[in-house]
């Protein structure tokens, strides 16, 4: 199946675009795609623990499993005051 991935932050920089399409199998997990995008960009890697998810702009755990045709956005930690 067939989703789109937002970068934000030191992530888009990471991957150098700002979203890509990607094929996934359909029961892929928040983490399992983690893990893809390292093999894909592995820059990536030193964040690879704490980046954030949202699919279909609602937060979503490293165990869950993404919708087909999702639109997933990554990025790390805010943080501030």
């Amino acid at each position: 199946m067939r989703v789109k991935i937002l970068f934000f932050a030191t992530l888009r920089d990471y991957v150098g675009a700002k979203t890509v399409e990607m094929e996934i199998r359909q029961d892929t997990t928040v983490a399992d795609l983690k893990e893809l995008l390292v093999k894909k960009y592995p820059r990536m890697m030193p964040a690879l623990n704490s980046i954030m998810a949202a699919i279909n702009y609602e937060y979503a755990a490293d165990d869950q499993v993404i919708s087909s045709n999702a639109e997933i956005a990554l990025f790390p930690p805010v943080s501030g005051g």
